[in-house]
C-alpha cells in the first residue's frame, strides 16, 4: 500500500487564490503606458517648439564688423521696438541694397553674420541688417509672425525712409533667414532673392527628428518656403552646402524646383555655418554673376 499526503486544504490556499498575470490586463497596461509617453512626448513638443525652431540668442554679442556701420531704429506703426545695422559705402545714389535677414542661433553681431556683410560689401552692395524681436536685446517673443513683420518693417525702412527703389533691393536669407526671405519676396517688389542653406519646411526638419510624432498638426511654426517660392516673381539664387547637416541639401533642390521664372542653384563648400568664410571667393563669384544677369548695377553707373 503507497501512502500518499493528502492534498493541502488549508485557509490560505483556500481564501488567498495565487495572483496570475492576466495577457489582456497586461496589454492594456503596456498600451496606457505607452500612450501615456506619446501624449508626453507631444505636449513636451508644443510646450519647447519655439526654443528649438528660433534658439534666439538675447544678447548682441560683442563682435562688430571691420568696416563703418551705423545702428538705427526701425519706425513702425504697431510701435514694437526694432533696429537695424546699417552698412553704406559713400554715397552712391544707384548702388544697390542687401536686406540681410539672418539665421539661428545669431544676431546681426555674430560672426557669420559678419562675414555675410563683408562679403556683400565686396560685391559692391549697401547693407541693411535688422535685428529680429527676442534676438539680440530686441524685447518680445520670437514667432514665425513676428520675424516676417520684422523683415517686413526693415523693407519698408529702405523704401520709404532711404527712398530706396524696390529695383535696387536684393533680399538675402541665410539659414532660417532664407524662409523669411522668401515669404518677404513673395509679398513685396526686389530686384532679386538670395537663399543659403535654408529649410523648404520646418515641418520636414523636425519630422526627421521626430519621426514618431504628428509635427504638422502639432507645430505652429512651420515656415512653409517650398509653397512661398512659387509665388516669388524676382530672380532667385539659392546657395547650399553638400556637406549641410543641419538643412540637408535635398531641401535646396526642392526649393529650386518649386521655384518659377529665372532661377540658379549653385553647390558650394563649408556646410551651413561656415560657407561665407571658407567658400567666400566663390560665393562673391556667384551672386555677382547672378546679379549681372538680373541687370542689377553692382556699382554706379555700369551693370
Amino acid at each position: 500500500m503507497i501512502w500518499r499526503s493528502p492534498k493541502y486544504t488549508g485557509p490560505e490556499r483556500r481564501k488567498v487564490p495565487r495572483w496570475r498575470p492576466r495577457p489582456l490586463r497586461v496589454l492594456l497596461v503596456l498600451l496606457g503606458v505607452a500612450a501615456t509617453g506619446y501624449v508626453g512626448a507631444a505636449l513636451w513638443l508644443m510646450v519647447h517648439e519655439g526654443q528649438m525652431v528660433f534658439q534666439a540668442v538675447q544678447t548682441l554679442g560683442p563682435a562688430r564688423p571691420p568696416f563703418p556701420y551705423e545702428q538705427v531704429t526701425i519706425p513702425r506703426a504697431d510701435s514694437a521696438r526694432q533696429f537695424a545695422w546699417v552698412m553704406q559705402q559713400g554715397d552712391a545714389e544707384e548702388r544697390p541694397w542687401a536686406l540681410y535677414l539672418h539665421g539661428n542661433p545669431s544676431t546681426v553681431a555674430s560672426v557669420v553674420n559678419i562675414s555675410h556683410y563683408e562679403l556683400l560689401r565686396n560685391i559692391g552692395l549697401d547693407v541693411l541688417a535688422p535685428e529680429y524681436r527676442g534676438f539680440g536685446g530686441v524685447e518680445g517673443t520670437p514667432s514665425e509672425a513676428g520675424l516676417l513683420a520684422d523683415a517686413r518693417a526693415a523693407y519698408d525702412y529702405l523704401r520709404e525712409h532711404r527712398r530706396i527703389s524696390a529695383s535696387r533691393i536684393v533680399v538675402y536669407g541665410w539659414s532660417l533667414g532664407g524662409a523669411v526671405a522668401i515669404d518677404l519676396a513673395s509679398r513685396v517688389e526686389i530686384a532679386a532673392v538670395i537663399i543659403e542653406g535654408a529649410p523648404a519646411s520646418m515641418v520636414d526638419i523636425a519630422r526627421q527628428r521626430y519621426p514618431f510624432l504628428p509635427v504638422r498638426l502639432l507645430m505652429r511654426h512651420p515656415f512653409e518656403s517650398l509653397r512661398k517660392i512659387q509665388g516669388v516673381s524676382a530672380p532667385i539664387l539659392l546657395l547650399h552646402s553638400p556637406e549641410d547637416e543641419v538643412v540637408p541639401p535635398d531641401h535646396a533642390r526642392q526649393l529650386f524646383e518649386a521655384a518659377p521664372g529665372r532661377k540658379r542653384l549653385i553647390e558650394v563648400r563649408g556646410g551651413h555655418v561656415e560657407a561665407s568664410s571658407v567658400d567666400g571667393k566663390r560665393i562673391e563669384r556667384a551672386i555677382g554673376a547672378f546679379l549681372d544677369e538680373a541687370g542689377i548695377r553692382t556699382a554706379a553707373g555700369v551693370p
